[in-house]
């Protein structure tokens, strides 16, 4: 039936106001009921009030009839009413907490779906390990049969192993076992790299070296250049610690085993160099934007450097003192030198300065030593007559020495600082000659010429302080003192300097002739007047001088000294019993060493 219209609407606000509930508006029967009121005429209409309630009493009674005759049933069903209520209470309960616990459930069920998922594939993985168990086994064994095999020297199994895993890594990368493998087989292939260098950093021969140079290509870590770097470094660590353990306390011993070790070990290090690397072709093309190296350069300055350590040792040693030995030194390193020039390494032209040096310096400090003791001497020295005048009255004495010995004058035992400072200056001109360059011509007198200078200011320095109180036999005295300086000692030390330094050889040198040398200053001959000039005033005047400098037949070439040359001696004379004299007991023995002339 059609719902309340509009119209109707009006009309049943405007009859009942608000008397009815608004429920009535939806509900059907009401609004069939109102269309069939509407259309009842007025005396129907007005009968229909009274119908109602006829109607309704009519029900109320027929309610009660049934209520009465079925009032049982009523109370059955009230009570059924209630039971299922109550029933239906519980299955919503029920049915509540089994919503609430479904989500739950299914994600148990989805949680199971999966752990039964990964059991069977879990299952599937075991099964496929069993059936490759073996070979699972073998590369699980791998990283322990390469610590293995490295640590017992089996290279050649070590490196195949080695490739073997790259190559399972190239395959597998991504398995964490593998990775694990991976990482163990490089911490023995670190361990054999180690290894490797060790034996290249001891006494190692050309085949050991050339087997562990292959050893170390195979494993590709280092470049060429590289592998080259480090085979000179693990050799000159090995070289090293052969040239720390010599003991250092004998600086002669030290040097001629340092030369011997760098000599044997140097060569034959870089005999297993060139046997192992090829330097025919040393520049090579610059590949993946690399800088081109020049490796043959690599080794070039590896034994440049090698040549100035050793250099840079045997001149500490020098500086430090080997005694009169140091031609045997010289003969060493000569040999050395000579060794290495078959290698191209030649560093012969290096020697000469250091040694040049040494024997300058050594020489230098001997004349000084000499001008401290003639210092001494001629402070404590007093001029006395001696009874017989030593010098003068002893024979001559054919002297039992090979021809061409230099014979010191005998005058100066005479005067016994005079005697004493020759002898020191012999015994510097006797270490000299074992080593004497002839580039030291010029420093050697030089040096001399200033240390006869200070000599002679000495003796000037005597004569003033002594001059007040010299009675006229002290003064004759002072005066053959002087002349036995100037005419004597000088020109002896004049020619020992030619013995040195041959003037034949020097103007052989020089590219003149031997009458030309007085040109050149101080070049193996005393400036005796300059020596002489503070003196000048003591020295007597003399119609003809003597010539101080003698011609001598010297030989253009000074050779080694000879093993059997006659010893020359001054002796100081002995004073008598009754005479006061200054000078020590040291002073009466001999005092002069050996200086022949060959």
């Amino acid at each position: 039936m059609a719902a309340v219209d509009v119209e109707d609407e009006s009309i049943l606000a405007s009859i009942f106001k608000d008397s009815f509930p608004d429920s009535w508006r939806d509900n059907p029967d009401f609004a069939a009921y109102l269309s069939e009121l509407s259309s009842f005429g007025v005396d129907k209409l007005s009968r229909e009030p009274e119908r109602l309630s006829e109607e309704r009493a009519q029900i109320l009674q027929q309610t009660r009839e049934l209520a009465f005759s079925n009032y049982q049933t009523f109370i059955r069903t009230a009570d059924c009413t209630e039971h299922i209520y109550r029933d239906f209470g519980r299955v919503e309960s029920s049915v509540s907490s089994l919503l609430d616990k479904l989500p739950g459930f299914g994600e148990k069920c989805r949680g199971f779906m999966k752990e039964a998922e990964e059991i069977g594939l879990s299952r599937r993985m075991n099964s496929l390990t069993l059936n490759r168990h073996t070979e699972i086994l073998e590369i699980l064994e791998i990283p322990q049969l390469m610590d293995t095999c490295v640590r017992n020297g089996y290279y050649e199994e070590a490196l195949e192993l080695a490739a073997y895993v790259r190559r399972l890594e190239k395959k597998h990368a991504s398995l964490p076992v593998i990775q694990g493998i991976v990482q163990e087989v490089r911490q023995s292939t670190q361990l054999m790299l180690n290894q490797l260098l060790q034996q290249l950093r001891s006494n190692s021969q050309l085949p050991v070296c050339l087997r562990v140079i292959g050893y170390l290509r195979r494993m590709d870590v280092f470049t060429e250049a590289e592998l080259r770097v480090k085979f000179l470094q693990a050799r000159s660590a090995w070289l090293h610690s052969i040239l720390a353990a010599i003991p250092e306390d004998d600086v002669y011993f030290h040097i001629t085993k340092t030369i011997e070790a760098c000599r044997v070990h140097l060569f034959d290090i870089i005999t297993q160099y060139r046997a192992i690397f090829a330097d025919e072709d040393p520049l090579l093309p610059a590949t993946g934007g690399q800088v081109a190296v020049n490796e043959g350069a690599i080794f070039h300055g590896w034994v440049v450097q090698k040549v100035a350590e050793f250099l840079e040792t045997l001149e500490q040693d020098l500086q430090r003192g080997v005694g009169g030995r140091l031609d045997s030194l010289l003969g060493q390193c000569m040999y050395f030198g000579l060794s290495f020039s078959r290698v191209g390494a030649d560093f012969r032209g290096q020697l000469a300065d250091m040694f040049q040096r040494v024997a300058a310096d050594t020489f230098h400090k001997a004349v000084q030593e000499a001008l401290d003791k003639f210092q001494e001497d001629m402070n404590l020295y007093t001029l006395i007559a001696l009874p017989s005048m030593l010098g003068r009255t002893i024979p001559p004495v054919t002297p039992s020495v090979q021809p061409g010995t230099l014979q010191p004058p005998m005058s100066l035992l005479d005067f016994q600082p005079l005697a004493c400072f020759l002898n020191n200056v012999l015994t510097a001109f006797n270490d000299l000659r074992l080593c004497c360059p002839i580039g030291l011509a010029q420093d050697i007198t030089r040096c001399l010429e200033d240390v006869l200078k200070l000599v002679t200011k000495q003796v000037v320095a005597f004569h003033r302080a002594e001059e007040s109180a010299f009675s006229g036999r002290e003064k004759e005295l002072f005066v053959q003192f002087c002349c036995a300086y100037a005419e004597d000692l000088l020109p002896f030390l004049n020619r020992c300097l030619q013995v040195l330094f041959p003037p034949a050889q020097l103007a052989l040198v020089l590219g003149v002739s031997a009458t030309q040398l007085h040109r050149y200053d101080s070049l193996g001959c005393i400036d005796l007047t300059e020596v002489l000039q503070p003196l000048a005033f003591v020295l007597p005047q003399r119609e003809t001088l003597p010539s101080l400098l003698p011609e001598l037949e010297i030989s253009a070439k000074l050779g080694p000294p000879s093993s059997d040359t006659t010893q020359t001696e001054l002796v100081t004379a002995p004073a008598p019993e009754d005479s006061e004299s200054s000078l020590t007991e040291a002073d009466k023995g001999t005092v002069q060493d050996e200086f022949p002339l060959e």
